[in-house]
């Protein structure tokens, strides 16, 4: 697969830079969060960004999307990333990913369109604990007269107290830990028996506890054989958050850069330490790795390649650590000051340690990767 942006690719790329460093610079995230925001972002930018066509990149053209494919969402998110935008768009498409895999013709042709639209806001409800683990689930299914009855907790879903509908991940039979028996509920956000709880995160984004009493909802896919929708739900999650996690970290690197240029000791720039240099020179290879990395995995869900799910692991693994690397010895090499809340660069430190751990941490992907390859 050719590791290059086309000239449409490269048209939609340029757009979101220059929209998300006119619209989402950082101090939007600073107000957001000063001001105690309910929503987590702001609305009237997430319209823009639906105006331009944002949420409806990766739905089919026949359900009212743009249907070009998620290495076009991928470029975007990379632009949000370098601005740490605020937005559901994640969240929402994860959501819409799900109904496009299993939903039935109806909950497509009902519920695609208004995604596209930015009328319905989506979010997936999957974790019970503090670590992530896909089919560690306990929360119940029971079939009802009318759908299907929720009951069970669920953490770190990410924009629930926004979303119109939660894909909540249930167990229609088995155990926690078994892949068979899962089950894929639509749940009214606003339903009865549905009481969410929202937390704010170090990155200063939306993430809510909720708690299902019996909450009506109606199934996605087959009862009970929704492992198989679930990984490949995740899988696009995972991909998609590595495009914007190197966004993020591709500007926390230029930024630094540029202050060893400008910031003097000695009265000589400090750039020209060569300690500081070999560092700089390691963070750059790891950058560009990263870039190729997570560019493959792009193509490999454009292609429906079978080779997607090593691929997420891969980049999911490989873009933890760069980031975290890139964040860490940003905030280092601009010494005290990269330390304060007045300072820029400490907002992507925060958004690089709860990213990482954000559907699966490095050692979680590396045995993932493992265990695909045989080992």
């Amino acid at each position: 697969m050719p590791l290059v942006l086309n000239e449409e690719q490269n048209m939609l790329k340029d757009a979101a830079k220059d929209f998300c460093t006119n619209n989402t610079p950082i101090t939007q995230l600073r107000k957001l969060r000063d001001e105690k925001n309910e929503a987590g972002f702001d609305n009237a930018t997430w319209k823009q960004m639906v105006d331009l066509g944002w949420a409806g990149i990766t739905i089919p053209e026949e359900f009212g999307g743009l249907g070009f494919g998620f290495l076009g969402l991928g470029v975007v998110l990379e632009e949000c990333g370098r601005t740490l935008a605020a937005s559901p768009l994640l969240s929402t498409v994860m959501g819409a990913t799900a109904i496009v895999k299993c939903g039935s013709d109806d909950q497509k042709n009902e519920l695609l369109p208004k995604v596209a639209g930015g009328e319905l806001l989506l979010a997936l409800a999957l974790e019970e604990s503090a670590h992530h683990s896909p089919y560690g689930v306990a929360t119940t299914a029971e079939k009802s007269s009318s759908g299907y009855n929720i009951s069970g907790s669920k953490k770190f879903v990410l924009d629930g107290n926004v979303a119109d509908k939660l894909v909540v991940v249930s167990r229609s039979s088995g155990k926690a830990g078994e892949r068979d028996g899962l089950t894929l509920v639509l749940v009214d956000r606003e339903s009865a028996g549905v009481s969410i709880t929202r937390t704010i995160m170090a990155d200063s984004r939306n993430a809510v506890n909720i708690e299902f009493s019996g909450a009506e909802g109606v199934i996605i896919g087959e009862e009970g054989k929704a492992a198989d929708v679930l990984d490949q739900v995740l899988d696009t999650g995972r991909i998609l958050l590595t495009a914007e996690m190197l966004g993020g970290l591709q500007e926390c690197f230029e930024r630094t850069v540029e202050y060893l240029k400008v910031r003097e000791q000695f009265g000589v720039a400090i750039g020209s330490f060569q300690g500081l240099q070999h560092r700089a020179a390691q963070m750059f290879c790891e950058v560009e790795l990263s870039k190729s990395v997570v560019l493959e995995a792009l193509s490999a869900l454009d292609e429906e390649s079978e080779e997607i799910a090593e691929l997420a692991s891969l980049a999911k693994a490989r873009i933890n650590d760069t980031y975290n690397l890139v964040s860490g010895e940003g905030v280092q090499m601009h010494g005290g000051i990269g330390m304060t809340d007045e300072y820029e660069i400490g907002f992507f430190l925060k958004r690089s340690r709860v990213a990482e751990h954000t559907f699966g941490n490095s050692a979680f992907h590396r045995d993932r990767y493992a265990v695909i390859q045989g080992y």
